[in-house]
């Protein structure tokens, strides 16, 4: 039974970490961006947002997976390097943003939420993103 109850607590403790770093994505995401990304999202019906949020979350969901499968078996030791990895991994996230908006005409952010159709360079990022996220997961395992 304390197994049960150890674990339950791990889980509840992991998965919160795993929501606030996806929440801190969030904001990285909206901060980078012109406008209020929920609004753009949900109400405009803005795919270029959206492409740029999911891929956010989802990379950092993939980083926070890795770390979580491969911290240590203490709980409180897996729980900060699970929190330093998913930093570094949003931080590298956003370097390779402002690396591209440095090398792309016009600024970035703007052109990936100007309308409601995906703007080409939304999937250079995403890739980016993504790559970001892998590179990151394969150096935390």
């Amino acid at each position: 039974m304390n197994d049960v109850l150890h674990e339950g607590g791990a889980t509840l403790a992991y998965g919160a970490l795993g929501i606030a770093l996806m929440a801190l994505g969030y904001l990285v995401v909206e901060v980078t961006t012109p406008g209020r990304l929920g609004h753009q999202i949900w109400t405009e019906g803005n795919r270029g947002a959206a492409l740029l949020l999911s891929v956010k979350l989802l990379g950092t969901g993939a980083i926070v997976t890795t770390a979580i499968v491969t911290s240590d078996s203490d709980l409180s030791e897996g729980l900060v390097d699970t929190a330093v990895y998913g930093l570094l991994g949003i931080v590298l996230m956003i370097v390779a943003f402002y690396l591209l908006d440095l090398i792309t005409p016009g600024k970035l952010g703007a052109t990936l939420v100007d309308g409601t159709a995906v703007h080409p360079a939304g999937w250079v990022v995403a890739a980016a993103d993504l790559a970001v996220a892998a590179i990151v997961a394969g150096a935390v395992s």
